[in-house]
């Protein structure tokens, strides 16, 4: 199975699909690792556009072709990045989920975009202005939607899998 995760920036994507990858014996494909080691490299400065997005989809493609199933984890603001992660679970022959991690509560989600701190060396995280701003377009199809507002992680973990049962 594929499970794209998306979502802003500050709304727990990482945190819950690092839980849920735990949870079920996943490959978590996190873009923002993919990114960063671009730039890393020297080959790429910021931003990187694609690149970071093609690479995910390679190795998210081979997984899934070896029988893993993997998470897809990136804020996947555009349909052209929702569709490209679709055909990859197309094309391997597996079911995709996809999810939207939101924040309801502005206050929360403001909060948490500007309290933490980066988890991958020298990747630059949005300020608040910047989540707010962001390009994002709405999603036209159906997903599961996690919000994360006022709960535990452990409690949005709780949420995902039922979404994720197949019914």
């Amino acid at each position: 199975m594929l499970i794209v995760m998306g979502g802003l920036p500050g709304t727990g994507k990482t945190t819950l699909a690092r839980l849920l990858a735990a949870r079920i014996g996943a490959v978590h494909l996190r873009v923002d690792t993919i990114e960063q080691a671009i730039v890393r490299s020297g080959v790429a400065g910021r931003p990187v556009g694609p690149v970071g997005y093609a690479v995910g989809y390679a190795l998210a493609e081979e997984h899934l072709r070896q029988g893993l199933t993997v998470i897809a984890e990136s804020v996947n603001p555009l349909s052209v990045t929702r569709d490209a992660w679709r055909d990859k679970a197309v094309g391997a022959g597996v079911r995709v989920v996809e999810v939207e991690v939101v924040c309801s509560d502005p206050a929360e989600h403001r909060r948490r975009v500007t309290s933490r701190s980066a988890d991958i060396p020298d990747l630059p995280l949005p300020d608040w202005q910047q989540v707010v701003d962001r390009e994002y377009e709405p999603w036209d199809r159906e997903r599961v939607v996690v919000d994360t507002a006022g709960q535990s992680p452990q409690q949005s973990l709780a949420l995902l899998l039922r979404g994720l049962a197949p019914g």
